[in-house]
């Protein structure tokens, strides 16, 4: 504000006088914010006379040039002279055209680092025989009881170690015996490893009544291993077999009919025949369940229903063919001489094929008989397969409480063969 007070009292001055006009408004403004002190000029009347005098002029900067700095000599050179200051008479003194010269960056890590002379060992040869240095009989001694008392304090110290630990201490080291590529092969009977034997169905037959109980009547067995693709549940295997010498056991028959179909029941040689009645005797336990098969018929079905916790497996059924209005068919079946063949969830046919008493000729051909039924039952939807392979795994024969044997698909084939022969017949 001063600054403005100043330059309007100055206009107003100049208006109303005769003097020469101002310096310029920028020198005025500069002059009061200027931080550089004002030089008083040495002559006033040539500063009236020139009203620019007051501006700043410009001062003239001179360019300084600085010397150049001393290059560093090489450090050959340098070598060089280091090696001209030590005297040849001194062991460290090497000959400058052998060694190496140091490279910059070496340089900047070792300083005055001493000369490192290069080292040449002697080239290393086996001594002759008759180069070495012998060995008196009296060093051989020291030497021998030195290791003998050395060994003694290590097979004391083992012994600590044994003991410290709870273990007994062995006197001899357990021998091993020396390993062997070829294995040895036990010729023990007794052996666990024996190799399998298949025998023929003749064969077969008579070891098993061989090792059979002469406490009771064992019946032979026959187990059958199919293909693991019976395994399937969309194929079915089950079947009827008429044994031409039987099972060796007779069966009863019961026959829950009404009118034509109890007539053909009894004709057919039924045991026990009957219509609702009989139906509330049995669950009224006034008759007891003592037949071994039992047929319906499927109008009786829905009284015979009630005795589902009487009859239980003996319960007639469409799958197992003992539901149906064939009477007079079904009740022969299950009257002759045959037995009924089913596989289960592991693909395996168990069933009884007769008695031990009965003779080898007879068990032989309930076998065969058996056999031609297995290969008839065969589904149709198991694919590549022949008459045997890929149908039929193994085939074992045994007694109730005896040991089974293996036969040979051979002699299976030659009594099916021979049943089918007497049947045309």
């Amino acid at each position: 504000m001063a600054a403005f007070k100043r330059l309007l009292s100055e206009t107003g001055r100049r208006c109303f006088s005769n003097q020469p006009p101002p310096a310029p408004l920028s020198s005025l403004l500069r002059r009061p914010f200027s931080t550089e002190p004002q030089q008083p000029s040495p002559n006033p009347e040539s500063s009236a006379a020139e009203p620019n005098s007051n501006i700043r002029t410009p001062i003239p900067i001179q360019p300084i040039s600085y010397p150049t700095k001393p290059r560093a000599p090489p450090p050959q050179q340098s070598n060089q002279q280091n090696q001209q200051t030590q005297s040849p008479d001194n062991g460290d003194f090497v000959n400058p055209e052998t060694t190496r010269s140091w490279t910059r960056d070496e340089m900047r890590y070792i300083k005055d680092a001493p000369l490192i002379s290069p080292i040449s060992y002697p080239s290393r040869v086996a001594p002759l025989p008759e180069d070495r240095i012998k060995v008196g009989e009296d060093e051989k001694g020291v030497r021998n009881e030195e290791l003998e008392r050395e060994s003694r304090r290590i097979e004391n110290n083992r012994g600590r170690g044994v003991l410290r630990y709870g273990k007994e201490q062995h006197e001899e080291d357990e021998k091993l015996p020396f390993p062997k590529m070829i294995k040895v092969e036990k010729s023990d009977d007794n052996s666990k490893k024996k190799v399998k034997v298949i025998y023929d169905l003749t064969e077969a037959i008579r070891l098993v009544k061989a090792n059979g109980k002469h406490t009771f009547d064992e019946t032979l067995e026959a187990h059958v291993r199919m293909t693991p693709d019976l395994r399937r549940t969309d194929l079915k295997l089950s079947g009827f077999v008429r044994l031409p010498h039987g099972f060796g056991k007779t069966y009863r028959v019961a026959v829950f009919a009404e009118g034509a179909a109890a007539d053909e029941a009894r004709d057919a040689g039924a045991d026990i025949v009957g219509g609702p009645e009989l139906v509330e005797n049995i669950k009224s336990g006034q008759m007891k369940v003592d037949f071994d098969k039992c047929i319906s018929t499927p109008s009786m079905m829905e009284h015979v229903k009630k005795l589902s916790r009487n009859l239980k497996q003996l319960m007639p059924d469409a799958k197992k063919g003992t539901m149906t209005n064939d009477i007079l068919r079904t009740v022969k079946e299950a009257k002759e001489k045959g037995v009924l063949f089913k596989k289960d969830k592991t693909a395996i046919v168990h069933v009884g094929l007769g008695k031990l008493s009965f003779p080898e000729d007879a068990l032989k051909e309930n076998v065969g008989a058996f056999v031609n039924a297995l290969l008839l039952a065969k589904p149709a939807g198991l694919k590549k397969s022949s008459k045997y392979a890929g149908y039929v795994d193994s085939f074992h024969i045994c007694s109730t409480m005896g040991q089974s044997f293996p036969i040979s698909i051979q002699s299976l084939s030659m009594a099916a063969d021979r049943h089918s022969r007497l049947q045309l017949q």
